[in-house]
């Protein structure tokens, strides 16, 4: 197994996992923006549970200049809001619930006239969901009702968590088990938005099966769009058809913050750590979530306990590490970009994150599969210093990239969707390459090293692995793998 020196660009360390940071008013400052690329953003996540359309397309259109006048391809990412079950508001904008005292959840309540007796809910079938003996827990599990009665519009509860209670606070079901659909009207009007922006992914949120996804990617086409479907776990019932979920997505998001809630926290650690390896075992990308560095939203510097959550979802192979309201509204956006770079190149040392028997014993289906697995497996026991894959949809840099190791992928290609496409996988490097279709083999191996060599990637003498296919730009048509020694071209 390769463990030699750790792979350097241009004398830095080249930092695998990706980062993910989501776009709001703290981020809408270009230079600020400018900063947090610079920092190492990879990624860029737009809530569509906030603002409105000229929102979102303002802040992708000054990504992109952004990413442009940089020099560096940064992948965007439609983030849907889902079913909205959340309590409408309070007269005075907020209640205190007292513990024993009983609170009305009425879907006959006028939205702006609750109390601290009963308050209006957003999702009017919800009394068809629950039944007495249910935990509804809202605020994030901030407050806890245990269901004592229903009738067609009301759920009277019996408050055994008390506290604050504001406006528009989310209600989740202790286990699961809401009815609401996973794509709503504004989602699929969101969708056509996100089509137009040409969006890398599209997130769905609260899905509950695999057609859930399907029916997003559908609509996505229809639409025109071509970005791939990322499915949010974050509710309990779909983690009973989770491998079906995982097959039809291209990402999963584990979303930890409802998917803790409706399981509990104590269950939440070990979910994580088998859905980030059930993803990579299944090919496919995911992406780590939520209150990742959550004290950085007021203060410069992440407590120990983040630094260890970051660390953790690392080492066991995250693809992505999320921010949320730490850039997007938080009082120091770049800081935090920084911060989870060291902690993710601090794990990225461990041997750990670079030991890999991932389908050691699998049969391959396709040719380019065949040819990433074989170029992995040569490049971890050779000593070879990068992997330079000319594609032209990424597939192959992305069965590369499930495999653990500490040597670079350039994903070299013609197309900025690929480019962008490939910001979040793991250990990979959009580099803007076109090849000659006239040129030899030999032409094409020259001009992919000069490539290398001038971004400072290889030197003399290095071994170079180049996987491409005879058929140049043809889709999923890579059939070679070469190793080359950088100086005998």
């Amino acid at each position: 197994m390769n463990n030699g020196p750790e792979p350097r660009a241009g004398g830095k360390l080249i930092r695998r996992t990706k980062i993910v940071a989501t776009l709001g008013p703290s981020t809408d400052d270009p230079e600020v923006l400018k900063k947090m690329i610079a920092a190492g953003l990879d990624v860029v996540r737009v809530n569509f549970s906030h603002g409105d359309t000229k929102d979102h397309i303002r802040r992708v259109e000054l990504v992109r200049r952004c990413s442009r006048e940089m020099g560096k391809e940064v992948g965007v990412l439609a983030d849907l809001q889902g079913p909205k079950i959340r309590i409408e508001r309070f007269r005075e904008g907020r209640v205190v619930l007292e513990e024993g005292a009983r609170f009305v959840l009425d879907a006959a309540c006028p939205p702006e006239a609750g109390d601290r007796e009963r308050v209006g809910i957003t999702y009017k079938e919800l009394p068809n969901d629950v039944q007495p003996g249910d935990i509804l827990l809202l605020d994030d599990g901030a407050i806890v009702l245990s269901v004592e009665s229903v009738t067609e519009t009301e759920i009277t509860c019996r408050v055994e968590v008390g506290g604050v209670l504001s406006n528009n606070k989310g209600i989740n079901r202790q286990g699961g088990g809401l009815s609401a659909p996973a794509i709503t009207e504004k989602d699929r009007a969101d969708i056509r938005v996100a089509a137009e922006l040409a969006v890398d992914y599209v997130a769905v949120s609260f899905p509950r099966n695999a057609a859930d996804i399907h029916e997003a990617r559908e609509l996505l086409r229809q639409a025109g769009g071509e970005g791939g479907i990322i499915a949010k776990i974050e509710r309990a019932e779909s983690l009973a058809s989770i491998e079906e979920i995982i097959a039809a997505s291209d990402v999963i998001m584990i979303a930890r913050g409802d998917l803790g809630v409706e399981i509990g926290d104590a269950e939440l650690p070990g979910v994580q750590k088998r859905l980030i390896h059930q993803a990579r075992s299944m090919n496919r990308v995911v992406i780590t979530a939520t209150q990742m560095m959550q004290s950085m939203i007021e203060n410069q510097i992440p407590t120990r306990a983040e630094v260890f959550d970051v660390a953790n979802a690392v080492l066991d192979g995250t693809d992505a590490v999320m921010l949320s309201a730490e850039t997007a509204t938080g009082r120091y956006p770049v800081k935090v970009i920084e911060a989870m770079v060291r902690i993710c190149l601090g794990a990225e040392r461990q041997k750990v994150a670079i030991v890999s028997r991932h389908r050691v014993h699998s049969e391959f289906h396709h040719v380019d599969e065949a040819i990433a697995m074989a170029t992995m497996y040569t490049a971890n026991h050779l000593g070879v210093k990068a992997i330079a894959a000319l594609t032209e949809s990424g597939n192959t840099v992305q069965w590369m990239s499930r495999i653990s190791s500490g040597i670079p992928i350039y994903a070299m290609t013609r197309h900025e969707s690929t480019r962008r496409k490939v910001t979040l996988y793991r250990g990979v490097y959009p580099v803007a390459f076109e090849s000659d279709e006239q040129a030899n083999h030999i032409e094409i191996n020259r001009a992919v090293l000069n490539v290398l060599q001038r971004r400072h990637t290889v030197e003399e003498g290095d071994l170079v692995i180049i996987t491409k296919g005879d058929l140049m730009g043809v889709h999923g048509a890579t059939n070679t793998m070469k190793i080359v020694r950088v100086g005998d071209y």
